[in-house]
């Protein structure tokens, strides 16, 4: 018999936030270990047993987000070099502003910024050599809880 697929695990996330006050609040980010990688592959190629972190279909091919080193044993092209952080708050998918909030505090700070929301979670990648000044900002951010960095 197939094991049962649990859609509300016990441990089940609290409800959705959609206020941006609460939001920016309770950013709690987290860098994930490693340094990660966006390529692009043909369509057609088989990802089998390649342990993608995200991937986003465009007109040009399959854009993939993987650990470096996959990428590199597989041959994959490597067209930028990130380190990965997520915001752990549970955002709404509908929420307004997040986005704009935390993408412009990093943009003020000279630090660009690729974002891919999950159903629970956003997701930044930032310059690898820039993870530590991306995390100070977002605990800035956090810290103040506005949206405009706390400039008055």
């Amino acid at each position: 018999m197939p094991a049962r697929l649990d859609l509300f695990p016990r441990n089940a996330m609290s409800p959705p936030e959609s206020d941006l006050g609460r939001l920016l609040a309770t950013l709690k980010p987290v860098v994930h270990p490693g340094v990660y990688v966006f390529s692009s592959i043909p369509d057609a190629l088989d990802l089998g047993g390649l342990d993608v972190v995200a991937t986003m279909r465009e007109p040009e091919g399959l854009t993939v987000v993987l650990e470096e080193g996959l990428a590199r044993t597989r041959g994959l092209p490597i067209m930028f070099r990130a380190a990965w952080i997520t915001l752990t708050v549970h955002s709404d998918l509908a929420a307004v502003g997040l986005t704009a909030a935390f993408s412009g505090a990093l943009a003020r700070a000279g630090i660009s910024c690729n974002v891919m929301a999950g159903a629970y979670h956003d997701h930044v990648f930032v310059p690898v050599d820039r993870a530590r000044d991306a995390m100070d900002v977002l605990f800035r951010l956090q810290r103040e809880g506005r949206p405009d960095g706390g400039a008055s």
